[in-house]
């Protein structure tokens, strides 16, 4: 009787195991965070066909699914995948090809850089980026004349962090036909006694930029795909790319086809005639890793190139407000061409001249239409009542966290204590839009997303300083910051249905992280490191 009992314990536990759903992989013993409506916390999620199957607690989750790849998270903390919503994908890439100028401490240290660079790799036009006179002791522009005696005849062109001013030799501004003589609406051609300084800033760049070699297919794909393995180690599962031509989305598209290209890329077009015609009448674009339907714009320049178009005049140099790169009516017409096609526009604004001249054009141009989700990328300087435009449902600010800590230095110089107060403000663009879309702009900035998270959250550098955070009031809280990075991310996108959030039916695209985001003391939040992301439930 007793070995009876035995037996039919044993039937109806092989019973139950075999009712159990064959899943692809189980994760069981995390700190999860779902980053679902009412931000719940769990423990366990199934994974079926590159899907979230199931959430839940490590028992329920067990007792109904079973896996032959089973990952015990021992409490670690598990997030969606973050998204980047306004970084430089394929721009990362080819910087691996070029000099790198960030964290330069003065013009010596730039020139040391390019002369080694090209040393070691010898080449017909020498290109760079990442260099910031603010960081230096001599905050003024730079001079082509080294650049001039050390290479006479080879092109070189080195651009700014920001990508909106650049330094060139003679040898690049002749083959660009660039002299004292020429002009170009929505820009500068620096002088300084008559002569040329090497410098240009916005509009004038892209006349250098035109006759930079054109990579090679295969550096085009060899940039992608290093730019893949870079996020995906620091737990990026789509990026939203600003700024892209059709050759590149067409590769990008090819290498994800053919399971070369894991990344998922929203991809902005860039604001070119050909990309205009060739997609605004195709219609949008979307497959499961890629989408195609929004338009970069550049409104104005940067900051700290004194290209941002202010009201006022800046601080630090009268007489002088920046411009606009784009003519007003030229902008009024894209804008209708766009909203016509049904596209979303994602436009530059940095100044606060900028920003309400695009948020003005936003308001009446969608006047009447619902869901478009026009993106202002940076609203990095508002002022007086412009803020309330962001009220409209049409219109989200779409922000970049480590600006506002790596601007920190310089930015009241630029705009006095008034203005200041106006920029870098999350909080007030949160309480104003209800979401806020949360990137890096890399490579201007750090690739890393949990620095963007520390910056949001602390609004210090990685020293602490300043003491309470700069502007502290217009940071944002660890829930705002994680929302930001993945699900209201994925609403700019239009992708909050299928991404930015563990929950069933949505991409299995999530991160384990070794320490916990959401409690560990804010000063070690840079030092988090991810243990491993997961795109469609496989690890990268």
């Amino acid at each position: 009787m007793r070995i009876t009992k035995v037996l039919l314990l044993l039937l109806i536990i092989a019973s139950c195991a075999s009712d159990k759903i064959e899943v692809d992989t189980i994760i069981t013993n995390g700190t999860v965070y779902t980053v679902d409506a009412n931000f719940n916390t769990t423990e366990a999620f199934a994974i079926k066909d590159g899907k979230f199957l199931d959430v839940g607690s490590t028992n329920d989750i067990n007792k109904k699914y079973k896996a032959t790849n089973t990952i015990d998270a021992k409490g670690q903390t598990v997030l969606p995948g973050f998204i980047d919503a306004h970084c430089h994908f394929y721009g990362l890439g080819l910087n691996q090809l070029q000099v790198n100028l960030r964290d330069t401490k003065s013009f010596d240290d730039v020139m040391k850089r390019v002369i080694d660079f090209h040393n070691n790799r010898p080449s017909k036009f020498i290109i760079g980026r990442g260099w910031d006179q603010n960081d230096w002791d001599d905050k003024t522009y730079p001079n082509k004349a080294l650049l001039d005696k050390l290479y006479p005849d080879t092109p070189v062109a080195l651009t700014r962090i920001d990508g909106h001013a650049m330094l060139c030799n003679q040898a690049a501004l002749d083959l660009a036909k660039i002299d004292v003589n020429t002009t170009i609406e929505g820009g500068e051609i620096l002088k300084q006694d008559g002569k040329l300084t090497g410098v240009l800033i916005d509009n004038p760049m892209e006349l250098v930029e035109a006759i930079f070699p054109e990579p090679t297919k295969q550096q085009q794909i060899d940039a992608l795909l290093e730019a893949h393995k870079i996020c995906t180690d620091l737990g990026l599962t789509t990026v939203s790319d600003a700024g892209l031509d059709k050759q590149v989305i067409q590769l990008i598209d090819s290498l994800q086809q053919a399971g070369t290209l894991d990344m998922r890329i929203y991809a902005m077009i860039s604001n070119k005639k050909e990309n205009l015609e060739y997609y605004l009448s195709k219609g949008k674009i979307k497959t499961d890793r890629l989408n195609v339907q929004s338009v970069k714009v550049y409104a104005d320049g940067a900051l700290g190139s004194r290209g941002a178009a202010l009201k006022q005049e800046y601080s630090d140099q009268h007489d002088h407000f920046g411009a606009l790169v784009i003519g007003t009516e030229a902008f009024i017409n894209l804008a209708d061409q766009i909203a016509k096609a049904g596209y979303q526009m994602n436009t530059h604004a940095i100044g606060d001249s900028a920003n309400r001249f695009v948020l003005q054009t936003y308001q009446k141009t969608l006047k009447d239409l619902t869901n478009r989700r026009w993106r202002v990328e940076h609203a990095q300087i508002i002022t007086d009542n412009d803020f309330d435009y962001f009220k409209n449902e049409n219109i989200i600010p779409s922000i970049q966290p480590t600006h506002a800590t790596s601007d920190m230095y310089w930015a009241e110089d630029r705009l006095g204590k008034d203005r200041i107060k106006g920029a870098y403000a999350y909080k007030t663009l949160l309480e104003k839009s209800g979401r806020l879309a949360l990137g890096t702009d890399f490579p201007v900035e750090q690739v890393s997303p949990l620095l963007t998270f520390y910056a949001a959250v602390s609004r210090q550098d990685l020293n602490q300083y300043p003491a309470g955070g700069f502007n502290k009031d217009n940071g944002l809280t660890r829930e705002e910051t994680l929302k930001g990075m993945t699900i209201w991310a994925a609403y700019a996108n239009f992708e909050e249905k299928e991404k930015g959030s563990i929950e069933a039916g949505k991409f299995a695209d999530f991160i384990i992280l070794d320490n916990n985001i959401m409690t560990i003391e804010e000063k070690e939040i840079p030092n988090i490191k991810v243990n491993q992301t997961y795109i469609n439930g496989v690890a990268q």
